[in-house]
């Protein structure tokens, strides 16, 4: 497993769930860490909890990453501070729950421009660089929604399924030039993404979530060992096989009434 003591690594989305545990998780293996979100106080105090902590360098960057060029503008402050990145976690994006014409179009392309193009530019400016020095590692984050068409989250799935066979082909570009990129697809998990997206609890829901320290785990140890894709939880890994073996109008039909109710 690769080491990224002393190494830098820019996480997004930097400011709640996923996001805090990356930051944890890097910081204990000595990492310096860039955190970059929209909301600045909270990633400001876990700045403090973590040069504390762990006795790291932590740079916070307060930005919108939905805005276009948001990325462009992200690399260059970083360059102006001369720092290098190694280690990219694109985790910044969201969900929206509903049917796909009563969601504001608006708000579903601002999510379309979040957690597709943002990736996009962030991994194309980044990746450029590792590639030149022959070392680095990138880490996307997607969806086991990316893995099935999915009714209320029309929009959101096709993204995720985007950030996914992204990430695999760019695994495959980008491996011989030493650089990792790992796809993260975690399921249903105890974060404020449900509440965000406006999707209500289910049973089937609860049987399937996890806590997201142990998933955020799976994903820096997946990264670190040079995974293509790491899918978290058994019960998870049996729905994407489940996928490989039955019709897209089965896959709908469940996801359907998974969601549902």
């Amino acid at each position: 497993m690769d080491n990224v003591n002393g190494k830098w690594a820019l996480i997004t989305g930097a400011s709640s769930g996923f996001g805090v545990e990356f930051a944890n998780l890097l910081a204990g293996q000595k990492a310096n860490l860039v955190l970059a979100a929209r909301r600045k106080e909270p990633m400001e105090r876990l700045a403090d909890q973590l040069r504390q902590k762990h006795h790291v360098n932590v740079v916070v960057e307060g930005l919108d990453l939905s805005a276009p060029g948001a990325g462009a503008d992200l690399k260059s402050s970083l360059d102006a501070r001369g720092i290098t990145v190694d280690v990219l976690v694109n985790n910044a994006g969201f969900g929206l729950f509903g049917d796909f014409v009563d969601q504001p179009l608006e708000t579903t392309l601002g999510m379309l421009q979040l957690n597709m193009l943002s990736v996009t530019e962030l991994t194309y400016l980044f990746a450029k660089e590792m590639v030149r020095r022959r070392t680095g590692h990138i880490l996307l984050v997607a969806s086991l929604l990316g893995f099935q068409p999915t009714p209320g989250y029309a929009a959101y799935a096709g993204s995720k399924g985007y950030v996914l066979l992204f990430g695999e082909a760019l695994h495959a570009e980008l491996t011989p030039f030493g650089v990792g990129v790992t796809v993260l697809c975690p399921g249903p998990t105890a974060t404020s993404f449900a509440d965000v997206a406006g999707q209500k609890d289910t049973l089937a829901l609860r049987m399937l979530t996890m806590k997201s320290q142990p998933v955020a785990r799976a994903g820096i140890l997946g990264m670190l060992k040079h995974r293509s894709n790491i899918v978290p939880g058994f019960m998870n890994k049996m729905v994407v096989l489940s996928n490989r073996l039955t019709p897209r109008v089965m896959q709908r039909t469940v996801m359907q009434k998974v969601l549902s109710g």
